[in-house]
């Protein structure tokens, strides 16, 4: 049999000395790189995987992690982002490298907080639970040994002597299926969680695990294992941090977003001031929701407020000119004449357009920037409710949106997880009456856009909206805390500028 020169280079990929240094494309990820690497290539290998650990929160999430759905899903991901995948049969060097590397930058990024920390361990234990369960009997059996986890096979003759306890002790064994299971000899202390299950049968000291329940103890030798490693490499971030081309690289991946920046619209100009009241609780996320109630309540925010939720305004059309008459006639109905609010304020808000000081054109901000800096203090309604929120509180404000209770149970559930971003995408099924999103929810202006497709007919709904009482709003005057979610300001004229407004979020 002939190859092509192509083919040839493919079967060689893991000759020699590359074979030696990934023998199994699943790994503990226990010895670190030591190749150098460009800037370049050490930012790219850390978003991909960033992005990747990403779509496992979110999958993890939306389904069962052993069902086909999820499995798929993965695997594409996978693909996409030239990572390893089933079939450990694909011999690439390159692959196995970027999974290698990317690890241990994230890992750099990720140890430097307790929350950053059980984020990262939590990603990385569900991703390797996907990898091992997708090997065959036989590479599995090779992973064990590669990583020094060779358990005892008990024999044939043990096997039959013990077949009727190991059928009573090992759920949804009967005894034929004990004939035809390979069955593993544990040390107790590595099988604890199988034993305290009542999943194993115990003798002697030792759990009789079967095949498939071995990943249990493999995942709970890699927890141990990435754990230490996490809070080991804590330790050593003083040396890193001294670094000055690598740490802002790592500050910057721990709170990265990387989706659009919503610095261009092509709706810039074609939103009224008229029509924000109405969008604001049909299309905004419950950040800035909350944060212009409290604008039209006390015609004021403070600076951090102002940044958030001005810069939302930008990314979702307002023009400069927009923005400053929005901001000047809220203001001027509060404790602020016309005169401070131009010698005051409206620099900062043509600094935030990039005409003023730098010329930097800011960029709306991201779950991941509102949720992990500058949290509000008393006074301050910015941040993100699912993080910033006291529990109770929160759950009143859900009430008052007319979020059902099995809804809000849901949303506390995923915020107790510290699934900030998960709750956003369950706020958003909710509001819109639909049951998958279908998408991963990074970014405030992402939320309205895809608010504004599924308005506008883009999306498939599970119901008609005039049919839904989240969306029978036009009568009503007012919302607050204590009242329903309605527009400050919605009368037919606004709504009927919605409409067209819809328009320009539909998909070309």
């Amino acid at each position: 049999m002939e190859f092509s020169s192509r083919a040839r280079q493919k079967h060689a990929r893991l000759a020699g000395d590359r074979r030696e240094q990934y023998p199994h494309s699943l790994q503990f990820y226990l010895e670190p790189p030591t190749e150098s690497i460009s800037l370049v290539e050490f930012e790219s290998f850390a978003i991909d995987r960033l992005k990747l650990l990403k779509v496992v929160e979110n999958l993890g999430v939306s389904h069962v992690r052993s069902s086909e759905t999820y499995k798929a899903k993965l695997e594409i991901e996978l693909r996409k982002l030239k990572f390893p995948y089933r079939a450990l049969a694909e011999d690439d060097y390159e692959a196995r490298r970027k999974d290698h590397i990317s690890h241990f930058i994230l890992r750099l990024a990720y140890c430097q907080s307790e929350d950053l920390r059980r984020w990262f361990l939590q990603q990385e234990m569900d991703l390797f639970r996907y990898r091992f369960n997708e090997l065959t009997e036989s590479l599995m059996q090779k992973f064990l040994e590669h990583v020094h986890l060779s358990f005892e096979v008990i024999g044939e003759d043990l096997k039959n002597e013990l077949t009727n306890e190991l059928s009573a002790s090992t759920p949804g064994f009967t005894p034929a299926k004990v004939k035809e299971q390979m069955f593993y000899k544990v040390g107790l202390a590595d099988a604890v969680d199988l034993f305290r299950a009542r999943r194993v049968f115990i003798k002697d000291g030792f759990a009789y695990v079967p095949f498939k329940e071995i990943d249990v103890i493999v995942l709970n030798n890699y927890r141990t294992k990435l754990s230490k490693a996490l809070a080991l490499t804590a330790r050593s971030l003083p040396s890193i941090q001294s670094d000055e081309r690598l740490q802002p690289l790592l500050n910057h991946l721990s709170h990265s977003y990387v989706g659009p920046d919503y610095s261009v619209q092509k709706s810039t100009g074609k939103i009224s001031l008229e029509q924000i009241d109405a969008l604001s609780v049909k299309s905004f996320p419950l950040c800035m929701r909350q944060l212009h109630r409290a604008l039209r309540d006390s015609h004021h925010l403070r600076h951090g407020g102002r940044m958030q939720y001005g810069l939302f305004l930008k990314g979702i059309g307002l023009t400069l000119e927009q923005a400053l008459e929005f901001w000047k006639k809220e203001f001027i109905r509060g404790k602020v004449d016309a005169d401070k609010f131009d010698k005051g304020y409206a620099y900062s808000i043509r600094h935030s357009y990039g005409k003023e000081g730098k010329r930097t054109d800011y960029t709306p901000y991201s779950c991941m920037k509102i949720i992990m800096s500058n949290p509000p203090s008393q006074g301050d309604h910015h941040g993100c409710p699912f993080r910033h929120s006291d529990p109770e509180l929160l759950k009143q404000k859900l009430q008052s949106y007319k979020i059902p209770p099995s809804g809000i149970t849901q949303i506390l559930e995923l915020v107790k997880g510290v699934h900030y971003q998960l709750a956003c995408q369950k706020y958003f099924e909710l509001t819109h009456d639909i049951d998958d999103i279908g998408f991963s929810l990074n970014h405030p202006n992402q939320y309205f856009t895809e608010s504004q497709k599924l308005l506008s007919g883009g999306r498939e709904l599970k119901k008609e909206f005039n049919n839904s009482g989240n969306f029978q709003q036009k009568n009503n005057s007012q919302e607050s805390i204590n009242s329903s979610s309605t527009p400050t300001s919605s009368n037919a004229k606004a709504d009927t500028e919605l409409e067209g407004l819809e328009a320009y979020f539909t998909e070309d």
